[in-house]
């Protein structure tokens, strides 16, 4: 099925984009409604990531207005969602903290920056898979940057993920818990597992819009992976078997974010490993974003 004619735009004036009229507030290439057709593909490709960001005030208010649209005329909005967060950990943070014979004052700030990061994980990975399938009505008639609905995508799990945190500032009051200065590494923790889901929900995004099937795959794959990855268990539990942790990516960037609100250095491991994922990663979905970019219309 060939897409159908899209249209350009000029700047975006972002104090009017709504899902409604957002086709008229963005455009693929830039602020410039031209193409430069002399362009070579791995140019345009990397326009599009950078024009993609550049206006981020786009992707902002989109993520808004999504998380506006799926709790209007709720009493409590999106903290439905930090509740229900609360709850489960709550729940949970008992019980295996009894089960596992660990402190609760030391378990349950564990199992709560456990659950917050792996949402926040989790949930742009399954966003990835139909980054592109779900935003087909704007694909097929609005020239988008394509990098847009990736970072729209992340931007709502952050917000999601910034909801949730009001959970481990409670457990943190209650328990007592002072990060200090190992608290700042948070940050750069939390940029660098943005960069990731960037590149994964570029990846997975079109090889989901080619092959219907792989949405499912990975939904099914993540599930186990959740039980292996020390969330709501700790390392030390394996005795002699710790190795098989680090083995385990999804461990390292967790840590990057649960270890210093815990107060604790993320292990330089930790970081060899993530930053290499990252490197990867990113040339990896670079050449298929360059190769296969101009076919994601006709996929979706």
């Amino acid at each position: 099925m060939r897409a159908t004619s899209r249209l350009k735009y000029d700047e975006p004036n972002v104090n009017r984009v709504t899902h409604s009229d957002v086709a008229i507030t963005a455009g693929r290439d830039g602020a410039s409604a031209t193409r430069p057709e002399a362009m070579s593909e791995q140019a345009l490709a990397l326009r599009d990531i950078v024009v993609g960001l550049w206006h981020w005030q786009v992707w902002g208010l989109m993520g808004w207005q999504d998380i506006k649209q799926r709790y209007r005329r709720s009493l409590l909005g999106p903290f439905w969602l930090t509740l229900s967060m609360g709850i489960l950990v709550g729940t949970l943070g008992v019980l295996y903290g009894a089960l596992f014979g660990i402190p609760i004052g030391d378990y349950l700030p564990y199992i709560t920056l456990g659950f917050l990061t792996w949402g926040l994980i989790s949930g742009s990975i399954t966003d990835g898979c139909r980054v592109f399938i779900g935003s087909a009505q704007f694909i097929k008639q609005i020239e988008f940057p394509f990098s847009t609905f990736v970072y729209w995508m992340l931007w709502r799990n952050f917000i999601i993920f910034a909801h949730n945190f009001v959970i481990y500032l409670i457990v943190a009051v209650v328990f007592g818990i002072w990060a200090g200065a190992a608290a700042l590494l948070v940050l750069p923790g939390l940029v660098v597992v943005a960069a990731n889901a960037v590149w994964v929900g570029l990846l997975l995004g079109m090889v989901c819009a080619r092959f219907r099937d792989v949405p499912q795959i990975v939904t099914s794959l993540l599930r186990p992976v959740f039980f292996l990855t020390p969330i709501i268990w700790k390392p030390e539990l394996l005795g002699k078997r710790m190795g098989f942790v680090d083995m385990n990516p999804f461990f390292h960037f967790i840590e990057l974010v649960r270890a210093p609100l815990l107060g604790q250095v993320p292990a330089p491991l930790t970081w060899t490993v993530v930053l290499a994922i990252t490197a990867g990663g990113w040339l990896v979905t670079f050449l298929f974003f360059r190769r296969f970019r101009s076919r994601i219309p006709y996929w979706v």
